[in-house]
């Protein structure tokens, strides 16, 4: 009997050293590297883990993918206080300025770094690996502007508030009510459409520049007001669904509506017209900034540095990122499976979609306005809940304004 339970008590130890050992090896399983990704944009969740799983058959890498709603910089610091991070982290621009230095791998020996101009580098070192190019401006339904008016409708004769305001009156327009939408995107652009964004926002924190009295963010409401008087759903524009709004511009209910080429995730669900594209925010300041869209490298890929990853795990994450950039089954996933406009030179297949084909074109062509990368993490949340007061119509201008301004009394842009 003692026999019997010293072999069991033998074999229970084995067994745990077995567990311990696969436990202690780099992240293998059953022989195999095992890396985890981290995915911040939603849109791809469901093609992201559909490729996990053929490139993990194929590689003979096991490779998974989560997702999390939370802010970037919450969700990573909780799974950095837990000794567990991932091995690729998906993250804003912003997100890469502040943990790099920590936390991120040098990446400037990669072969990719010479095809794009979107890699985010610090002190020298390439750190963040641009997932796709993306840009912001007016979304237009050329088929539903051509009905309502009766004649060809070509968006580079917009450049005007007025001229914008002779269509919209004709053909509708709707807004997306949540707070990235009007913080992070609509109110930044305010930012990035002046010279200098950094000199922008220390003006409006020390107060030498009023807000209210500043020509661009001025125009820019003026363009505001015009969506908002001819708004689908201006008696209740707090409701607004946006799966509801982005169906009656798809199938031509509407015709405009301010938003990105990351919209086309979510059109192309209804009975959409083909014959639609981006245009820039229509303004009277005489700047150029109406014959350009405002974006670029938008999410961006970074391996960790941590000692919980091993340098095997590491080397299957930068092959990883060369499989997206270098092979034609990674080319086709960004560009075909996810609906992404290329950050990437040598990626030269065409992109599917009217709205990223109309950001390829602006990009192409250097017709874009950079991304204002360094807004706190809060900025959006909370101009954003100012902004909807606006869009509510509970507050002015001026009160706006006003509140913004005190907004920045206390806020800090991020590290760059």
């Amino acid at each position: 009997m003692k026999k019997r339970v010293l072999a069991i008590v033998l074999a229970l130890v084995l067994t745990l050293s077995m567990v311990l050992a696969a436990c202690s090896s780099g992240g293998s399983t059953g022989g195999k590297v095992a890396i985890t990704i981290f995915n911040s944009k939603m849109e791809i969740q469901s093609q992201m883990e559909e490729m996990a799983k053929k490139y993990s058959e194929e590689k003979g890498v096991d490779v998974e993918v989560y997702y999390s709603s939370d802010t970037v910089a919450a969700h990573l610091s909780t799974r950095y206080a837990s000794g567990d991070p991932y091995t690729i982290s998906m993250v804003d621009a912003k997100d890469i300025y502040s943990l790099a230095a920590e936390h991120a791998v040098d990446l400037s020996d990669q072969d990719w770094v010479a095809n794009t101009t979107q890699a985010i580098s610090i002190g020298g070192k390439v750190y963040g690996f641009p997932v796709c190019v993306e840009a912001r401006g007016i979304i237009y339904n050329k088929d539903a502007i051509e009905a309502a008016t009766g004649a060809e409708f070509d968006p580079t004769s917009v450049k005007t508030t007025a001229d914008l305001q002779a269509l919209a009156e004709k053909v509708g327009t709707g807004i997306m009510n949540e707070d990235w939408s009007l913080g992070a995107h609509y109110l930044a652009e305010v930012y990035e459409q002046h010279e200098d964004p950094d000199a922008f926002i220390a003006g409006i924190k020390d107060g030498s520049i009023k807000l209210i009295e500043d020509e661009k963010f001025n125009a820019m409401m003026d363009t505001f007001d015009v969506l908002m008087a001819n708004n689908y759903a201006k008696d209740a524009p707090g409701s607004a669904e946006r799966e509801v709004t982005e169906q009656k511009l798809a199938e031509g209910e509407i015709g405009f509506m301010f938003g990105g080429n990351w919209d086309w995730s979510v059109i192309n669900a209804y009975e959409y017209s083909e014959n639609m594209g981006i245009m820039p925010v229509p303004n009277d300041v005489d700047d150029g900034s109406s014959d350009k869209l405002v974006g670029g490298g938008s999410k961006y890929f970074f391996i960790d540095s941590s000692e919980n990853i091993s340098e095997e795990q590491r080397q299957a994450a930068k092959d990883f990122l060369n499989w997206l950039v270098n092979d034609e089954e990674g080319q086709s996933f960004i560009v075909n499976d996810c609906a992404l406009v290329p950050a990437f030179s040598n990626i030269t297949l065409a992109v599917g979609d009217p709205l990223g084909a109309s950001v390829k074109s602006y990009a192409d062509t250097g017709a874009m306005i950079g991304n204002y990368n360094y807004l706190p993490d809060d900025h959006y949340a909370k101009t954003g809940a100012i902004f909807q007061k606006y869009l509510d119509q509970k507050i002015d201008r001026a009160t706006f304004a006003d509140e913004i301004t005190e907004y920045w009394a206390t806020a800090e842009v991020g590290a760059h």
